[in-house]
């Protein structure tokens, strides 16, 4: 895992943005309407509020940028170092050094403002001390712009800058410029490293990974390191040498021994004598690189002999007590032809691996360790052998098990033995209930029954039990019809003679017809609101028809004519006659009341009179109108703080009217300014 992320470092805002981002915030957060009608304290708290709100926001902010950019002084050397070479750790540091102070410098002026606004006197001063403290936090952010825009330049850097993690196992990669290290690392890894065939095509660290025995290496390739004094090497070679001074990681020192590099052999040995000091106590492999343009056998002697001083220093280097293993320091190989580039991966990350193995043993964690352990070593009795022996009867049993588990086997007909044996698929079908286990095995293929209320009902089913209940039903029906025969013909439990059975047939005979024909008009577009008579031409429904039809049935209808005609009248009586003579001013000279009048009652009539709210009415639980009047008004008193207190605030958004038109319209003469 990846201790270092420097892409999670937030965003720097310019100063002119960081002003907007606050302010902006501010308004929106919190209210933003006070009037001169508030009481003092209300708008005291008003201002004091954006004031407090301001200073945090910018507080919050400031504190983000200082917290996440990493300090140097706590970080890594490797990375510390890094920074420094690439940033400069004085500008780095007074950078954000500035940003402490404006945040400490924006708390005070902030405390003294507060300070100020608990004591105004109005709000017009109040406002202006909060326009004052605003105007001060945001020139002091004016004034750290410059270091905001440079820390935001550096996080946009640092983001780019690979994870490197100075604790994993690394090969690091060094020599002269283009001696091939790009080319090597794109071979062994899957990185993707700009190669050129010109010097230092690669200006910075880059990171790639490769396996060996199933554990991840890291590998990094450095820009190329010229031969000279400490103090004239640039930025691009200084990130090689913080790479060098402070990852504990296997060095591949890489030689161009045919030359093509631009650079001779004596030139590439003076580098690596200069830079000895770098590998000491790190594996380090001399990498003989380009043997397809130059095999190393093939070198002068005065060349050979500079190879072989760097082999010698090599082995110092990694004297770590005991006798230094010759064995993969200097190695052999071309990266056009990929011959030696895994050997030389290989032999890296074995003596890496061997190293960091050695450094655990010697270290007294693993002292610890090993002191709980204890191996049990048996000691001989005598010097005579006992070979591991296994009893004639085990053996004997073992195989008698394996043959009845082989006969068994054999005898059991599977499924798809049984299948081929039916007919195949599509004929056989498997038997779901062959496993079933049951008192008799004839009982497996039984139907299974249908239990209701307990019983089966198969036990009780009878052949004929359609044909029964057919004749079933015909009797019942029949025995229906008598009965219904029998009500037709009998009211209120007399018997009736042959011409009122005659008379009461018809009668619901007619009743029927009407159903039918009531339903018909139901159903199809005859349903319509009903005609008024004076429409009805055909006079379908009038008392006169009505007294026909019972007459021509033998029953008197002045009856129900007269009652019929008695309900008419109620309906549409004149209102005017039941008031005749309660109002004689209302009468006109023909004792008749004016159409004016009638109106009116008649409207007024037809409108349902209110009942006043201190009306008692039956189950409210009042003993009379005064005591209700008395609830009314507890429950009335009851509310009015809650009403009160729930007034409209600044944060509503509403405006009351502050000058109201009835004390501001007009002229207002000598004397008349005062209030109503």
């Amino acid at each position: 895992m990846v201790q270092y992320n420097f892409k999670r470092i937030t965003v720097v805002p310019p100063g002119k943005d960081f002003i907007d981002i606050i302010l902006s915030r501010t308004q929106r957060q919190t209210p933003t309407v006070v009037h001169k009608g508030y009481s003092i304290s209300r708008i005291r708290q008003f201002y004091m509020r954006k004031v407090k709100y301001t200073q945090s926001n910018f507080y919050e902010k400031l504190s983000t940028v200082i917290d996440e950019f990493p300090r140097l002084d706590d970080i890594h050397p490797f990375y510390g170092d890094l920074l420094h070479v690439l940033y400069n750790k004085d500008h780095y540091k007074l950078a954000l050094g500035q940003i402490n102070t404006a945040r400490n410098i924006i708390a005070k002026i902030a405390k003294d403002y507060l300070r100020l606004l608990k004591y105004g006197d109005s709000l017009y001063r109040c406002k202006c001390l909060k326009v004052a403290a605003l105007g001060r936090m945001c020139t002091v952010i004016k004034r750290i712009s410059p270091s905001l825009a440079y820390l935001e330049q550096i996080r946009q850097h640092m983001a780019r800058l690979p994870s490197i993690d100075p604790n994993t196992r690394t090969l690091l990669i060094c020599g002269y410029p283009n001696v091939g290290k790009s080319s090597f690392m794109n071979k062994i890894t899957r990185a993707d490293v700009d190669v050129q065939p010109y010097a230092f095509t690669t200006k910075s660290l880059f990171v790639g990974h490769a396996d060996y025995k199933y554990l991840r290496y890291q590998v990094i390739d450095t820009p190329g390191i010229l031969d000279r004094p400490f103090e004239d090497r640039n930025i691009i070679e200084m990130c090689s040498i913080t790479a060098l001074a402070h990852l504990r990681a296997a060095v591949l020192f890489f030689l161009d021994i045919s030359g093509s590099c631009g650079y001779s052999i004596a030139q590439q040995a003076a580098l690596f004598h200069s830079i000895k000091s770098l590998f000491m106590n790190k594996p380090l492999v001399i990498v003989c690189n380009k043997t397809d343009l130059m095999p190393l056998e093939k070198l002068s002697e005065e060349d050979m002999k500079l190879v072989m001083e760097m082999k010698a220093e090599a082995m110092k280097t990694l004297a770590q007590g005991g006798e230094p293993n010759e064995e993969g320091v200097l190695l052999t190989m071309s990266t056009l032809t990929e011959e030696g580039v895994i050997a030389v991966k290989n032999a890296a990350c074995e003596r890496l691996l061997d190293q960091r193995v050695e450094i655990k043993m010697k270290s007294k964690k693993i002292n610890d360790c090993l002191n709980r352990f204890h191996v049990a070593m048996p000691k001989p009795r005598d010097n005579k052998e006992r070979p591991p022996c296994i009893p004639q009867a085990v053996l004997e049993a073992r195989a008698n098990a394996a043959a009845a588990k082989e006969k068994k086997k054999l005898e059991r007909k599977l499924e798809k033995d049984l299948e081929n044996e039916n007919g195949g698929a599509g004929v056989y079908s498997v038997s779901l209930k062959k496993h079933y286990l049951l008192a008799d095995d004839e009982w497996k293929e039984d139907i299974l029954p249908e239990i209701l209320d307990g019983h089966n009902v198969a036990d009780f089913l009878d052949p004929d039990i359609l044909q029964r209940c057919e004749e079933l039903e015909r009797e019942e029906g029949l025995r229906l019809e008598e009965e219904a025969a029998q009500e037709a013909f009998q009211i209120d439990g007399h018997e009736l003679t042959e011409e009122q059975r005659e008379i009461l047939g018809q009668i619901r005979k007619k009743k029927a017809l009407l159903i039918q024909e009531h339903r018909m008009k139901k159903r199809t577009a005859e349903s319509r609101p009903i005609v008024p008579r004076k429409f009805d031409k055909d006079r379908t429904f009038t008392t006169d028809r009505m007294g026909r039809q019972l007459a021509s049935m033998g029953f008197d209808p002045s009856a129900a004519v007269d009652r019929a005609r008695s309900r008419s009248r109620g309906r549409k009586r004149d209102r005017s006659l039941s008031r005749a003579g309660t109002d004689g001013d209302d009468m006109d000279i023909d004792g008749q009341q004016s159409n004016k009048k009638l109106r009116a009652r008649s409207r007024s009539r037809s409108r349902s009179k209110s009942r006043p709210p201190e009306e008692v009415v039956p189950g409210e639980g009042f003993r009379d109108s005064d005591q209700k009047k008395k609830a009314i008004k507890k429950a009335k008193d009851s509310v009015k703080k809650r009403n009160k207190e729930a007034r409209r605030g600044e944060a509503d958004r509403v405006i009351p009217t502050l000058k109201p038109k009835h004390l501001f319209s007009g002229k207002r003469t000598l004397g008349k300014t005062s209030r109503r």
